[in-house]
Protein backbone atom coordinates (compact mmCIF):
# COMPACT_ATOMS: atom_id res chain seq x y z
CA UNK A 1 0.00 0.00 0.00
CA UNK A 2 1.20 3.28 -0.95
CA UNK A 3 1.24 6.81 1.26
CA UNK A 4 -0.14 9.90 0.32
CA UNK A 5 1.96 12.83 0.27
CA UNK A 6 2.27 14.57 3.47
CA UNK A 7 0.40 17.94 3.49
CA UNK A 8 2.02 21.35 3.03
CA UNK A 9 1.07 24.48 4.34
CA UNK A 10 -0.88 26.43 1.68
CA UNK A 11 1.03 29.63 0.51
CA UNK A 12 -2.05 31.26 1.45
CA UNK A 13 -1.90 32.45 4.76
CA UNK A 14 -5.67 32.80 6.81
CA UNK A 15 -7.27 35.70 7.07
CA UNK A 16 -6.97 37.32 10.25
CA UNK A 17 -10.27 36.85 12.31
CA UNK A 18 -10.60 39.35 14.33
CA UNK A 19 -10.86 41.76 11.65
CA UNK A 20 -13.14 40.55 9.40
CA UNK A 21 -15.64 37.90 11.61
CA UNK A 22 -18.89 39.39 11.54
CA UNK A 23 -20.24 40.16 15.45
CA UNK A 24 -21.48 37.14 17.17
CA UNK A 25 -23.86 37.18 19.83
CA UNK A 26 -22.43 37.70 23.46
CA UNK A 27 -23.04 33.32 23.91
CA UNK A 28 -20.91 32.71 20.98
CA UNK A 29 -17.09 32.72 21.02
CA UNK A 30 -15.00 34.18 18.02
CA UNK A 31 -14.10 30.83 15.78
CA UNK A 32 -10.79 30.08 16.20
CA UNK A 33 -9.07 30.29 13.06
CA UNK A 34 -5.40 28.98 13.88
CA UNK A 35 -7.04 25.42 15.88
CA UNK A 36 -9.26 24.84 12.37
CA UNK A 37 -6.42 25.16 10.15
CA UNK A 38 -4.66 22.82 12.02
CA UNK A 39 -8.25 20.55 12.72
CA UNK A 40 -8.67 20.27 8.69
CA UNK A 41 -5.51 19.67 8.43
CA UNK A 42 -4.90 16.42 10.21
CA UNK A 43 -8.87 15.90 9.33
CA UNK A 44 -7.49 15.44 5.36
CA UNK A 45 -4.70 13.22 6.17
CA UNK A 46 -6.92 11.01 8.30
CA UNK A 47 -9.67 10.72 5.42
CA UNK A 48 -6.41 10.66 2.69
CA UNK A 49 -7.91 13.18 0.53
CA UNK A 50 -4.60 14.40 -1.56
CA UNK A 51 -5.51 18.08 -1.87
CA UNK A 52 -8.07 20.13 -0.16
CA UNK A 53 -9.64 23.72 -0.34
CA UNK A 54 -12.18 25.28 1.76
CA UNK A 55 -13.47 28.66 2.16
CA UNK A 56 -15.88 30.50 4.98
CA UNK A 57 -17.81 33.38 4.63
CA UNK A 58 -19.40 35.61 7.31
CA UNK A 59 -21.96 38.56 6.04
CA UNK A 60 -19.81 40.03 3.49
CA UNK A 61 -16.41 39.15 4.27
CA UNK A 62 -14.49 36.22 3.56
CA UNK A 63 -13.17 35.33 7.03
CA UNK A 64 -10.93 31.78 6.23
CA UNK A 65 -9.72 30.34 2.56
CA UNK A 66 -6.87 28.39 2.49
CA UNK A 67 -5.67 25.44 0.42
CA UNK A 68 -4.19 21.97 1.77
CA UNK A 69 -2.06 19.49 0.40
CA UNK A 70 -1.59 18.93 -3.02
CA UNK A 71 -2.81 19.50 -6.81
CA UNK A 72 -2.26 16.42 -7.89
CA UNK A 73 -0.08 13.45 -5.76
CA UNK A 74 3.75 13.07 -6.58
CA UNK A 75 3.84 16.59 -8.12
CA UNK A 76 5.06 19.41 -5.75
CA UNK A 77 1.90 22.25 -6.50
CA UNK A 78 -0.13 22.63 -3.46
CA UNK A 79 -3.69 23.53 -3.37
CA UNK A 80 -4.28 26.55 -2.64
CA UNK A 81 -7.56 28.58 -2.31
CA UNK A 82 -7.34 29.43 -5.83
CA UNK A 83 -6.64 26.16 -7.06
CA UNK A 84 -9.72 24.61 -9.73
CA UNK A 85 -11.59 21.68 -8.96
CA UNK A 86 -14.94 20.15 -10.52
CA UNK A 87 -17.80 21.41 -8.39
CA UNK A 88 -19.95 18.71 -9.89
CA UNK A 89 -23.76 19.50 -8.90
CA UNK A 90 -23.17 22.44 -7.17
CA UNK A 91 -23.63 23.97 -10.37
CA UNK A 92 -27.28 23.18 -10.34
CA UNK A 93 -28.07 26.30 -8.13
CA UNK A 94 -26.49 28.00 -11.04
CA UNK A 95 -28.81 26.90 -13.27
CA UNK A 96 -32.12 27.36 -11.41
CA UNK A 97 -30.92 31.44 -10.93
CA UNK A 98 -30.23 31.61 -14.39
CA UNK A 99 -33.60 30.50 -14.74
CA UNK A 100 -34.45 32.47 -12.32
CA UNK A 101 -33.22 35.67 -14.28
CA UNK A 102 -35.47 34.78 -17.29
CA UNK A 103 -38.50 34.37 -14.54
CA UNK A 104 -37.49 37.68 -13.54
CA UNK A 105 -37.83 39.41 -17.26
CA UNK A 106 -41.09 37.86 -17.37
CA UNK A 107 -39.51 35.35 -20.38
CA UNK A 108 -39.93 32.11 -18.33
CA UNK A 109 -42.31 30.83 -15.38
CA UNK A 110 -41.74 27.99 -13.01
CA UNK A 111 -45.15 25.99 -13.90
CA UNK A 112 -44.79 26.47 -17.34
CA UNK A 113 -44.86 23.24 -19.28
CA UNK A 114 -41.99 21.87 -20.60
CA UNK A 115 -42.94 20.50 -24.03
CA UNK A 116 -44.28 24.60 -24.67
CA UNK A 117 -40.67 25.72 -24.51
CA UNK A 118 -39.18 22.69 -25.73
CA UNK A 119 -41.60 21.03 -28.31
CA UNK A 120 -39.76 18.24 -28.94
CA UNK A 121 -39.69 17.01 -25.14
CA UNK A 122 -41.24 13.68 -24.62
CA UNK A 123 -41.18 11.18 -22.14
CA UNK A 124 -42.43 7.18 -21.65
CA UNK A 125 -46.20 8.36 -20.33
CA UNK A 126 -48.17 11.32 -22.76
CA UNK A 127 -49.78 12.38 -19.45
CA UNK A 128 -46.73 13.36 -18.01
CA UNK A 129 -45.49 14.63 -21.30
CA UNK A 130 -48.10 17.13 -21.26
CA UNK A 131 -48.03 18.16 -17.91
CA UNK A 132 -44.45 18.06 -16.17
CA UNK A 133 -43.53 21.54 -15.39
CA UNK A 134 -39.97 23.66 -15.21
CA UNK A 135 -40.15 23.16 -11.31
CA UNK A 136 -40.73 19.55 -11.82
CA UNK A 137 -37.52 19.37 -13.52
CA UNK A 138 -35.38 20.78 -10.92
CA UNK A 139 -36.81 19.11 -8.16
CA UNK A 140 -36.58 15.70 -9.34
CA UNK A 141 -40.14 14.43 -9.20
CA UNK A 142 -40.32 13.73 -12.72
CA UNK A 143 -40.39 9.86 -11.69
CA UNK A 144 -37.78 8.90 -13.86
CA UNK A 145 -35.03 6.40 -13.00
CA UNK A 146 -31.20 7.33 -13.12
CA UNK A 147 -30.42 7.31 -16.48
CA UNK A 148 -26.37 8.75 -16.32
CA UNK A 149 -25.73 5.78 -18.70
CA UNK A 150 -26.44 8.46 -21.27
CA UNK A 151 -23.45 10.67 -20.95
CA UNK A 152 -21.27 8.77 -18.42
CA UNK A 153 -19.72 6.25 -20.60
CA UNK A 154 -17.40 8.53 -22.11
CA UNK A 155 -17.36 6.69 -25.43
CA UNK A 156 -21.11 6.92 -25.74
CA UNK A 157 -21.65 10.25 -24.69
CA UNK A 158 -24.87 11.39 -26.65
CA UNK A 159 -25.70 15.31 -26.91
CA UNK A 160 -28.31 17.22 -24.76
CA UNK A 161 -30.93 16.80 -27.85
CA UNK A 162 -30.35 13.14 -28.43
CA UNK A 163 -30.42 12.44 -24.51
CA UNK A 164 -34.11 14.62 -24.54
CA UNK A 165 -34.99 11.97 -27.11
CA UNK A 166 -34.30 8.77 -25.55
CA UNK A 167 -35.87 9.84 -22.37
CA UNK A 168 -39.16 8.51 -24.53
CA UNK A 169 -38.46 5.16 -23.78
CA UNK A 170 -37.14 5.27 -20.33
CA UNK A 171 -40.11 3.40 -18.15
CA UNK A 172 -40.99 5.64 -14.65
CA UNK A 173 -39.78 4.17 -11.19
CA UNK A 174 -42.05 6.17 -9.63
CA UNK A 175 -45.44 7.91 -10.38
CA UNK A 176 -44.83 11.52 -11.44
CA UNK A 177 -44.65 13.52 -8.85
CA UNK A 178 -44.75 11.39 -5.41
CA UNK A 179 -41.26 11.00 -5.01
CA UNK A 180 -37.92 12.32 -5.46
CA UNK A 181 -35.71 10.70 -7.71
CA UNK A 182 -31.96 12.08 -8.55
CA UNK A 183 -32.10 13.05 -12.22
CA UNK A 184 -28.78 14.89 -14.05
CA UNK A 185 -30.52 14.29 -17.38
CA UNK A 186 -33.73 16.31 -16.50
CA UNK A 187 -31.27 19.20 -15.30
CA UNK A 188 -29.31 18.84 -18.87
CA UNK A 189 -33.05 19.81 -20.13
CA UNK A 190 -32.88 22.81 -17.72
CA UNK A 191 -29.68 24.27 -19.74
CA UNK A 192 -31.53 23.60 -23.04
CA UNK A 193 -34.60 26.15 -21.21
CA UNK A 194 -32.20 28.60 -20.26
CA UNK A 195 -30.73 28.76 -24.22
CA UNK A 196 -33.97 28.57 -26.03
CA UNK A 197 -35.58 31.31 -23.82
CA UNK A 198 -32.82 33.52 -23.72
CA UNK A 199 -31.23 32.60 -26.93
CA UNK A 200 -27.68 31.92 -25.51
CA UNK A 201 -25.89 28.57 -24.63
CA UNK A 202 -26.29 27.91 -21.12
CA UNK A 203 -22.55 27.54 -20.41
CA UNK A 204 -22.41 31.32 -22.03
CA UNK A 205 -25.54 32.46 -19.89
CA UNK A 206 -23.57 31.64 -16.88
CA UNK A 207 -20.56 33.13 -17.39
CA UNK A 208 -22.24 36.62 -18.49
CA UNK A 209 -24.69 36.93 -16.01
CA UNK A 210 -23.16 35.57 -13.15
CA UNK A 211 -19.63 35.02 -13.29
CA UNK A 212 -18.96 38.23 -14.57
CA UNK A 213 -21.25 40.16 -12.67
CA UNK A 214 -19.96 38.11 -9.12
CA UNK A 215 -16.05 38.81 -10.16
CA UNK A 216 -16.10 34.82 -10.86
CA UNK A 217 -12.56 34.89 -12.62
CA UNK A 218 -11.11 31.43 -11.76
CA UNK A 219 -14.30 29.43 -13.26
CA UNK A 220 -15.44 27.70 -15.77
CA UNK A 221 -18.41 26.46 -17.23
CA UNK A 222 -17.10 23.69 -18.85
CA UNK A 223 -14.89 20.81 -18.49
CA UNK A 224 -13.03 20.82 -21.77
CA UNK A 225 -12.32 24.53 -21.08
CA UNK A 226 -10.29 23.71 -18.06
CA UNK A 227 -8.04 21.52 -19.98
CA UNK A 228 -4.49 23.20 -20.29
CA UNK A 229 -5.44 25.83 -17.74
CA UNK A 230 -3.06 26.38 -14.80
CA UNK A 231 -3.98 25.45 -11.41
CA UNK A 232 -6.57 22.45 -11.78
CA UNK A 233 -6.58 20.06 -9.32
CA UNK A 234 -6.43 16.21 -10.78
CA UNK A 235 -8.76 13.46 -9.47
CA UNK A 236 -8.19 10.73 -7.22
CA UNK A 237 -9.95 7.42 -6.01
CA UNK A 238 -8.64 4.42 -3.63
CA UNK A 239 -7.87 1.52 -6.12
CA UNK A 240 -7.07 -1.60 -3.59
CA UNK A 241 -6.99 0.80 -1.10
CA UNK A 242 -4.06 3.29 -2.75
CA UNK A 243 -5.31 6.72 -3.90
CA UNK A 244 -4.37 6.81 -7.54
CA UNK A 245 -4.98 8.86 -10.30
CA UNK A 246 -7.98 8.68 -12.22
CA UNK A 247 -9.22 9.94 -15.56
CA UNK A 248 -11.23 13.12 -15.73
CA UNK A 249 -14.76 12.72 -16.24
CA UNK A 250 -16.28 15.26 -19.03
CA UNK A 251 -19.95 16.38 -17.67
CA UNK A 252 -19.94 18.87 -20.39
CA UNK A 253 -23.07 16.57 -21.86
CA UNK A 254 -25.26 17.51 -19.20
CA UNK A 255 -23.66 21.07 -18.36
CA UNK A 256 -26.22 22.39 -16.70
CA UNK A 257 -26.28 19.78 -13.97
CA UNK A 258 -22.75 19.61 -13.09
CA UNK A 259 -19.44 21.07 -15.51
CA UNK A 260 -18.59 23.89 -13.48
CA UNK A 261 -15.06 24.27 -12.62
CA UNK A 262 -13.99 26.52 -9.91
CA UNK A 263 -12.19 27.50 -6.58
CA UNK A 264 -13.41 28.27 -2.90
CA UNK A 265 -12.36 31.76 -3.70
CA UNK A 266 -14.32 32.10 -6.05
CA UNK A 267 -17.41 30.27 -4.79
CA UNK A 268 -16.91 32.50 -2.07
CA UNK A 269 -18.42 35.10 -3.93
CA UNK A 270 -21.63 32.84 -5.10
CA UNK A 271 -22.01 31.94 -1.37
CA UNK A 272 -22.16 35.48 -0.01
CA UNK A 273 -24.72 36.48 -3.34
CA UNK A 274 -27.19 33.74 -2.11
CA UNK A 275 -26.63 34.70 1.82
CA UNK A 276 -27.38 37.88 0.15
CA UNK A 277 -30.68 36.78 -1.54
CA UNK A 278 -29.75 37.25 -5.34
CA UNK A 279 -27.58 40.75 -4.73
CA UNK A 280 -23.95 41.94 -5.51
CA UNK A 281 -23.41 44.85 -3.21
CA UNK A 282 -26.08 47.17 -4.34
CA UNK A 283 -27.27 45.33 -7.69
CA UNK A 284 -29.54 42.87 -6.95
CA UNK A 285 -29.57 39.98 -10.02
CA UNK A 286 -32.99 37.68 -8.54
CA UNK A 287 -35.56 39.51 -7.57
CA UNK A 288 -36.68 39.10 -3.81
CA UNK A 289 -39.71 37.20 -4.44
CA UNK A 290 -37.95 34.52 -7.16
CA UNK A 291 -34.98 34.34 -4.69
CA UNK A 292 -37.71 32.81 -2.02
CA UNK A 293 -39.20 30.16 -4.68
CA UNK A 294 -35.87 29.21 -5.38
CA UNK A 295 -35.22 28.14 -1.29
CA UNK A 296 -38.56 27.50 -0.58
CA UNK A 297 -38.75 23.14 0.13
CA UNK A 298 -40.67 21.46 -3.00
CA UNK A 299 -40.66 17.71 -1.62
CA UNK A 300 -39.18 15.46 0.73
CA UNK A 301 -35.83 14.26 0.37
CA UNK A 302 -34.49 10.31 1.23
CA UNK A 303 -32.15 11.31 4.60
CA UNK A 304 -30.29 7.84 3.50
CA UNK A 305 -29.12 10.01 0.51
CA UNK A 306 -26.06 11.49 3.18
CA UNK A 307 -25.19 8.87 6.13
CA UNK A 308 -24.27 12.13 7.74
CA UNK A 309 -27.73 12.72 8.48
CA UNK A 310 -27.63 10.08 10.85
CA UNK A 311 -25.91 12.18 13.17
CA UNK A 312 -26.99 15.55 11.62
CA UNK A 313 -30.55 14.54 13.14
CA UNK A 314 -32.41 17.10 10.93
CA UNK A 315 -36.71 17.22 11.52
CA UNK A 316 -36.71 17.64 7.83
CA UNK A 317 -34.89 17.22 4.84
CA UNK A 318 -36.19 18.44 1.28
CA UNK A 319 -35.32 19.34 -1.69
CA UNK A 320 -35.67 23.37 -3.46
CA UNK A 321 -34.81 24.29 -6.62
CA UNK A 322 -31.40 23.16 -7.34
CA UNK A 323 -31.31 22.99 -2.76
CA UNK A 324 -31.39 20.71 -0.28
CA UNK A 325 -33.26 22.42 2.83
CA UNK A 326 -32.94 20.80 6.34
CA UNK A 327 -32.61 22.37 9.61
CA UNK A 328 -29.72 22.04 12.00
CA UNK A 329 -30.77 22.12 16.26
CA UNK A 330 -33.50 24.45 14.94
CA UNK A 331 -31.37 26.63 12.22
CA UNK A 332 -32.10 26.34 8.47
CA UNK A 333 -29.50 24.89 6.31
CA UNK A 334 -29.46 25.29 2.30
CA UNK A 335 -26.94 23.21 0.93
CA UNK A 336 -25.67 20.85 -1.97
CA UNK A 337 -22.86 18.40 -2.66
CA UNK A 338 -21.05 17.65 -6.06
CA UNK A 339 -19.58 14.14 -6.56
CA UNK A 340 -17.69 13.20 -9.99
CA UNK A 341 -14.62 10.53 -10.21
CA UNK A 342 -12.09 11.89 -8.30
CA UNK A 343 -13.66 14.67 -7.18
CA UNK A 344 -16.11 16.25 -4.49
CA UNK A 345 -17.64 19.13 -3.48
CA UNK A 346 -20.19 20.74 -0.72
CA UNK A 347 -22.01 24.35 -0.03
CA UNK A 348 -23.38 24.44 3.14
CA UNK A 349 -25.33 28.02 4.10
CA UNK A 350 -26.76 28.89 7.21
CA UNK A 351 -29.01 31.97 6.26
CA UNK A 352 -30.34 33.20 9.22
CA UNK A 353 -26.68 33.55 10.99
CA UNK A 354 -25.48 34.62 6.99
CA UNK A 355 -22.54 32.37 7.54
CA UNK A 356 -21.64 29.75 4.54
CA UNK A 357 -18.51 27.43 4.02
CA UNK A 358 -17.63 25.58 0.58
CA UNK A 359 -15.31 22.74 0.04
CA UNK A 360 -14.07 21.05 -2.86
CA UNK A 361 -11.53 18.10 -2.62
CA UNK A 362 -9.99 15.54 -5.35
CA UNK A 363 -10.19 11.94 -3.99
CA UNK A 364 -13.50 10.61 -4.73
CA UNK A 365 -16.57 10.78 -2.74
CA UNK A 366 -14.26 11.78 0.42
CA UNK A 367 -16.78 12.68 2.88
CA UNK A 368 -14.67 14.47 4.99
CA UNK A 369 -17.35 17.73 3.30
CA UNK A 370 -19.63 16.94 5.52
CA UNK A 371 -17.90 16.57 8.37
CA UNK A 372 -16.05 20.13 7.92
CA UNK A 373 -19.59 21.78 7.18
CA UNK A 374 -21.06 20.98 10.44
CA UNK A 375 -17.75 21.84 11.87
CA UNK A 376 -18.21 25.29 10.70
CA UNK A 377 -21.72 25.60 11.43
CA UNK A 378 -20.56 24.27 15.12
CA UNK A 379 -17.54 26.88 15.54
CA UNK A 380 -20.84 29.81 15.16
CA UNK A 381 -23.31 28.22 17.47
CA UNK A 382 -25.04 25.91 15.42
CA UNK A 383 -24.68 23.01 17.15
CA UNK A 384 -22.40 21.19 20.37
CA UNK A 385 -19.28 21.25 19.51
CA UNK A 386 -18.08 17.37 18.64
CA UNK A 387 -15.34 15.91 16.26
CA UNK A 388 -17.19 15.71 13.07
CA UNK A 389 -14.52 14.66 11.70
CA UNK A 390 -13.76 11.25 13.82
CA UNK A 391 -17.83 10.45 14.13
CA UNK A 392 -18.10 10.62 10.60
CA UNK A 393 -14.69 8.90 9.83
CA UNK A 394 -16.34 6.05 12.47
CA UNK A 395 -19.90 6.22 10.97
CA UNK A 396 -18.71 5.73 7.20
CA UNK A 397 -16.52 2.94 8.89
CA UNK A 398 -19.58 1.17 9.82
CA UNK A 399 -21.37 1.12 7.11
CA UNK A 400 -18.54 0.13 5.02
CA UNK A 401 -18.50 -3.12 7.15
CA UNK A 402 -22.02 -3.41 6.57
CA UNK A 403 -21.90 -3.23 2.57
CA UNK A 404 -19.23 -5.49 2.68
CA UNK A 405 -20.85 -8.25 4.68
CA UNK A 406 -24.04 -7.77 3.19
CA UNK A 407 -22.14 -8.50 -0.10
CA UNK A 408 -19.80 -11.24 0.72
CA UNK A 409 -20.39 -14.50 -0.49
CA UNK A 410 -17.67 -17.07 -0.74
CA UNK A 411 -17.53 -20.16 -2.62
CA UNK A 412 -20.11 -19.70 -5.33
CA UNK A 413 -20.09 -19.51 -9.72
CA UNK A 414 -22.30 -19.26 -11.74
CA UNK A 415 -25.53 -21.21 -12.22
CA UNK A 416 -25.36 -21.57 -16.03
CA UNK A 417 -22.17 -22.79 -18.65
CA UNK A 418 -20.51 -19.46 -19.56
CA UNK A 419 -21.64 -20.05 -23.31
CA UNK A 420 -25.45 -19.63 -21.92
CA UNK A 421 -24.65 -15.65 -21.34
CA UNK A 422 -23.02 -14.74 -24.69
CA UNK A 423 -25.57 -12.69 -26.37
CA UNK A 424 -26.74 -9.29 -27.09
CA UNK A 425 -28.78 -7.46 -25.30
CA UNK A 426 -30.79 -4.18 -25.82
CA UNK A 427 -32.67 -1.46 -24.46
CA UNK A 428 -34.68 1.04 -26.16
CA UNK A 429 -33.43 4.15 -24.58
CA UNK A 430 -29.90 2.98 -23.53
CA UNK A 431 -28.32 0.89 -26.75
CA UNK A 432 -26.96 -2.76 -26.72
CA UNK A 433 -24.44 -4.96 -25.04
CA UNK A 434 -22.59 -7.56 -26.50
CA UNK A 435 -21.30 -10.50 -24.74
CA UNK A 436 -18.69 -12.94 -25.97
CA UNK A 437 -16.50 -15.86 -24.99
CA UNK A 438 -13.26 -16.40 -26.03
CA UNK A 439 -10.59 -18.56 -24.62
CA UNK A 440 -12.38 -19.19 -21.48
CA UNK A 441 -13.51 -15.93 -20.86
CA UNK A 442 -16.65 -13.88 -21.29
CA UNK A 443 -16.30 -10.33 -22.63
CA UNK A 444 -18.35 -7.63 -23.55
CA UNK A 445 -19.14 -4.51 -25.09
CA UNK A 446 -21.17 -1.38 -24.80
CA UNK A 447 -21.67 0.19 -27.84
CA UNK A 448 -18.63 2.09 -28.65
CA UNK A 449 -17.29 1.08 -25.15
CA UNK A 450 -15.14 -1.97 -24.98
CA UNK A 451 -15.96 -3.62 -21.17
CA UNK A 452 -13.37 -5.99 -21.15
CA UNK A 453 -12.86 -9.34 -19.67
CA UNK A 454 -15.58 -9.79 -17.37
CA UNK A 455 -14.66 -11.52 -13.64
CA UNK A 456 -17.11 -13.99 -11.97
CA UNK A 457 -17.98 -12.14 -8.38
CA UNK A 458 -20.47 -14.46 -7.10
CA UNK A 459 -23.54 -15.77 -8.60
CA UNK A 460 -24.86 -14.69 -11.73
CA UNK A 461 -23.00 -11.50 -11.25
CA UNK A 462 -19.33 -10.83 -13.12
CA UNK A 463 -17.11 -7.48 -12.85
CA UNK A 464 -15.64 -6.03 -16.18
CA UNK A 465 -11.95 -4.94 -16.03
CA UNK A 466 -11.81 -2.29 -18.59
CA UNK A 467 -8.47 -0.89 -19.94
CA UNK A 468 -7.28 2.87 -20.12
CA UNK A 469 -8.12 3.21 -16.34
CA UNK A 470 -11.76 3.42 -16.75
CA UNK A 471 -14.15 1.87 -13.66
CA UNK A 472 -14.80 -1.31 -14.24
CA UNK A 473 -18.58 -2.22 -14.62
CA UNK A 474 -20.77 -5.08 -12.50
CA UNK A 475 -23.21 -7.37 -14.81
CA UNK A 476 -25.70 -9.48 -13.46
CA UNK A 477 -27.48 -11.81 -15.28
CA UNK A 478 -30.57 -12.94 -15.02
CA UNK A 479 -31.08 -16.63 -15.29
CA UNK A 480 -34.89 -17.18 -16.79
CA UNK A 481 -35.70 -20.62 -14.98
CA UNK A 482 -35.24 -22.82 -18.28
CA UNK A 483 -30.89 -22.89 -18.85
CA UNK A 484 -31.08 -19.56 -20.26
CA UNK A 485 -30.61 -16.09 -19.33
CA UNK A 486 -33.11 -13.10 -19.95
CA UNK A 487 -31.16 -10.40 -19.52
CA UNK A 488 -28.28 -8.54 -17.44
CA UNK A 489 -28.09 -5.64 -15.18
CA UNK A 490 -25.60 -3.09 -15.14
CA UNK A 491 -25.94 0.95 -14.95
CA UNK A 492 -28.98 0.54 -13.10
CA UNK A 493 -30.91 -0.50 -16.16
CA UNK A 494 -32.00 -4.08 -17.09
CA UNK A 495 -31.21 -5.00 -20.59
CA UNK A 496 -33.18 -7.28 -22.26
CA UNK A 497 -31.59 -10.46 -23.79
CA UNK A 498 -32.27 -10.41 -28.07
CA UNK A 499 -34.43 -13.14 -29.38
CA UNK A 500 -32.73 -13.61 -32.36
CA UNK A 501 -29.51 -11.74 -34.78
CA UNK A 502 -28.01 -8.68 -32.72
CA UNK A 503 -30.10 -5.83 -31.30
CA UNK A 504 -30.48 -2.60 -32.96
CA UNK A 505 -29.48 0.74 -30.96
CA UNK A 506 -32.20 3.06 -31.30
Amino acid sequence: MSRVRPFTRSMAAVVAATTLVAPLSAQQQRPDWAAFDRYVAKAAQDWRVPGLAIAVVSGDSLVFAKGYGVAELGKPAPATEHTRFAIGSTTKAMTTAALAMLVDEGKLRWDEKVIDILPDFRLYDPWVTREITVRDLLTHRSGLPNTDILWAVRENQYTPVEMMRRLRYVRPNSSFRSSWLYQNVVYGIGGLIVERVSGMPWETFIRTRIFAPLGMRESETLVKDIVGKPDVATPHDLVRDTVRVVPIRSTDAVASAGSVYSSVSDMSRWMRFMLDSGRVGTQRLIKPETFREIIAPQIRAPEDQYPALELAKPHFFSYALGWFVQDYHGKTVWMHTGSIDGMVAIIGLLPEQNVGVYVLGNLDHAELRHALMYQVFDMYGAGPKRDWSADLRALFAKHGEAVAAARRATDTKPSLPLDRYVGTYADSAFGAIEVTLANGALRARYEKADLGTLEHTQYDTFRSRPSAGERGATLTFVPDGAGAVSGVRTYGVTFQKARTGPGTPP
